[in-house]
């Protein structure tokens, strides 16, 4: 165990308290701060909370989390691989194929690809009136809205894959006795498959809500954060005090907060979907 030990503490431990560190100084990123710091205790995150900043991205970002991963990549994930289940290998090739395309690209390609398919003169205003329909300002009306599809979209491959993996390891037995009692397709996934599928569910959620709460260069290639800061997730938050505002220790003090939110995240995953047999 001695290499992962190490390698976990040089790139993990080291860095993560290092920037515990900074948190309780005031360092910048130019300047004499940047220079010499000092130590300044719970201020940051005093002023954090003052400001009123950390509810309103933390609002912002559970937002995104529950609506783009949780229900978006995992339940379109789940439903995409039961319709696949049974086709032909061309079709699951060709949906597979498809929908692994948009996650292979890194994550500022499918953002400037949806900036500029919702901008007032992009591709989508073109296509509404065909159908009667009036323009839409998403990126500027319902900024979130935005982001979490773009999200969903770029994404949703992981779930999928995962899930057509899941399905076929399923225990045969058990769906053929459900289709020799007669059971219809809906009742087999309902009282067959899902259950099966609870600790792949659990793995698959635990994996994505982790990526997605830390998701910055979609948003960023998107709105920036904006208009305003309609769209200011934690990360963008983290950026623009740390790298637009240069201050560093105050940035890094919304880092440890995101740090914070996802162990806990990752706690209450492990507690409230465990499989069965660990609360035996």
């Amino acid at each position: 165990m001695a290499p992962a030990v190490l390698l976990l503490s040089l790139f993990v431990v080291v860095p993560t308290g290092y920037a515990l560190y900074i948190s309780f100084t005031n360092t910048r990123l130019t300047g004499r701060e940047a220079r010499d710091p000092s130590w300044i205790g719970l201020d940051n995150f005093r002023k954090l909370i003052e400001s009123g900043d950390l509810a309103h991205s933390v609002w912002l970002t559970l937002i995104f989390v529950v609506f783009s991963a949780l229900i978006g990549q995992n339940l379109l994930g789940l439903a995409l691989a039961l319709m696949l289940e049974n086709r032909n290998r061309v079709m699951r090739a060709i949906v597979v194929i498809t929908v692994l395309s948009a996650y292979v690209y890194p994550e500022i390609v499918p953002g400037f690809m949806w900036s500029s398919f919702l901008a007032s003169e992009g591709l989508l205003n073109d296509i509404l009136p065909i159908f009667g329909l009036p323009e839409q300002r998403l990126l500027f009306d319902h900024p979130m809205v935005a982001v979490i599809a773009a999200d969903v979209w770029r994404a949703t491959a992981f779930s999928l894959m995962v899930y057509l993996a899941a399905l076929g390891d399923l225990d045969r037995e058990y769906l053929d006795a459900a289709k020799v009692d007669g059971a219809s397709y809906l009742r087999t996934v309902w009282h067959i498959k899902l259950p099966l599928l609870r600790r792949t569910a659990f793995t698959n959620l635990m994996l994505i809500t982790l990526p997605t709460l830390s998701v910055f260069t979609m948003v960023f290639a998107l709105t920036g954060g904006g208009p305003g800061d309609a769209s200011e997730t934690l990360p963008l938050l983290m950026y623009n005090q740390a790298f637009r505002l240069q201050e560093l220790a105050y940035g890094t003090a919304i880092s440890v907060v995101l740090l914070a939110i996802g162990a806990v995240l990752s706690v209450l995953y492990v507690v409230v979907l465990r499989p069965a047999e660990v609360h035996r």
